[in-house]
């Protein structure tokens, strides 16, 4: 199998790339149009200069060569929801060249994949089908939005990279700030590039190209198809057609949409309505400075001033926000428990509530307070538990949780070993059970004396007293 990605993502920006019109998601159709986007004669476009600042400023997060001059070209086809009949993108001069992204597999491996051009493009309008029985409607709120096109080389081999080459890549546009990544509001859609060869070939096999994909999970599922498909034609001395297809995420199977267009269909040429594009050294500087610290990096610093797994780093740099959250609750504590909480209970409190960092009834510094109360020893981590979850509820800090409810930890020696003795005394035929060898009664024992005193008894030193008291 042999993957390559072109990704289609949306500039944040609050104008579209060759007009002033707005750019707000969820507007009502055709009230973000200007007229040079709705292509009336004589309007010309004018270059949104926060939108080069965004494609050089992702550039230099995928590690990639910034091209100081670029030519905006004319890509001619005719759709309904294209007013001009061309789109402005740019083909043989793109603004950003090679780059590479590493990603992080599910087994703990890793892999680089390459990324072969970003260019910059203006969006097509929408056109709706399911308005009427009869007509389709064209919505031309998107036509002229700025896109970046993201192309990777063909260096993905299963539907697991591709997948992690998505969440890797939304990761770095997030923390850039260049696009938001929202695949469920069409502002990152991704095409597939898929072909199959034998075992041992080195030349390629024909691709097919999916369209418009708009989850990552429907893009797995697309390659698990589509590479499906292909194998039963070539094994059955079949040929592969080279096209274009769509993937039906009701039916879950990709469809013949039609065959794959090359370069010279479409006519390009440069626009003459607009100078190539040239940037300065100090343009380029002044953006690298104000990159912020990129996953990959984040990962390595947590690994080393943490002490945190590849794995559980991994996790929590995923997202700036986690990564954020983190650090918060970390910084001056035990970065190991610190991060067992925020992945283990804190997340998933979050996804059972269907809630997200920024709505989380519990604070960074609130998890940070139950933090100390566990690293002192005033709770055990059942106590902790169930302190987390009236905090849940409460939104009220542990500490204030632990005094209302009396739920401070016993370490108090002669307390826990009062407790002991009293569970002995009561159960002296099971002492003597598990002096003549029956071992598995200590689990009875420790669970009698938990129960004793209200599951407040320190675990460490409860295991320790009733050896001594058992083995004496």
């Amino acid at each position: 199998m042999v993957i390559g990605l072109e990704v289609h993502a949306q500039v944040i920006s609050n104008s579209k790339l060759f007009s002033g019109a707005d750019t707000t998601f969820g507007a009502e159709p055709n009230s973000q149009v200007s007229l040079v986007d709705a292509a009336f004669p004589g309007m010309l476009p004018v270059i949104n200069g926060k939108c080069v600042e965004q494609a050089v400023r992702t550039g230099l997060g995928l590690k990639a060569q910034i091209n100081m001059v670029s030519v905006f070209d004319r890509k001619n086809y005719f759709y309904a929801d294209l007013p001009a009949g061309y789109q402005i993108s740019q083909f043989t001069q793109p603004i950003v060249g090679k780059g590479e992204i590493l990603l992080d597999l599910a087994d703990g491996s890793g892999c680089t994949v390459g990324i072969t051009r970003l260019h910059l493009e203006q969006d097509a309008g929408k056109s709706m089908h399911d308005q009427s029985p009869t007509e389709t409607y064209v919505d031309l709120n998107r036509a002229g939005v700025a896109l970046m096109e993201i192309v990777s080389e063909p260096d993905m081999r299963s539907g697991e990279e591709a997948g992690a080459y998505l969440k890797k890549l939304r990761a770095i546009l997030r923390y850039l700030g260049t696009c938001d990544g929202n695949m469920e509001e069409g502002s990152m859609r991704c095409d597939v590039n898929l072909s199959m060869r034998r075992v041992g070939d080195t030349k390629l096999g024909t691709r097919c190209e999916i369209k418009n994909v708009n989850s990552i999970r429907f893009v797995q599922q697309a390659i698990d198809y589509e590479s499906v498909r292909q194998v039963e034609i070539l094994e059955d001395g079949g040929v592969i057609k080279q096209e274009t297809r769509l993937w039906d995420t009701t039916k879950g199977e990709t469809r013949s949409m039609r065959s794959k267009e090359e370069a010279h269909d479409y006519r390009y040429f440069p626009d003459p309505d607009l100078l190539p594009l040239k940037l300065e050294a100090a343009f380029v500087e002044a953006i690298k400075k104000t990159l912020p610290e990129l996953p990959d990096d984040k990962k390595a610093r947590f690994i080393k001033d943490y002490g945190l797994t590849p794995y559980d780093a991994s996790v929590l740099v995923a997202e700036r926000a986690s990564a954020d959250f983190f650090e918060k609750v970390a910084k001056g504590r035990d970065g190991k428990l610190a991060a067992n909480w925020v992945t283990g209970e804190f997340f998933g409190a979050l996804n059972k509530q269907g809630k997200t960092i920024e709505t989380s009834p519990v604070s960074a510094d609130a998890l940070g307070g139950l933090v100390d109360l566990i690293a002192d020893q005033t709770l055990s981590n059942r106590l902790a538990k169930e302190v987390f979850e009236a905090m849940l509820e409460s939104g009220k800090p542990a500490a204030q949780i632990v005094e209302e409810k009396g739920l401070r930890q016993v370490t108090d020696t002669g307390a826990i070993e009062k407790a002991i003795d009293a569970i002995l005394a009561a159960n002296a035929d099971k002492v003597a059970e598990y002096r003549g060898g029956k071992d598995k009664l200590f689990a009875f024992f420790i669970g009698q004396v938990m129960k004793s005193t209200g599951g407040k008894a320190n675990p460490a030193m409860l295991n320790e007293l009733l050896k001594k008291k058992l083995n004496g």
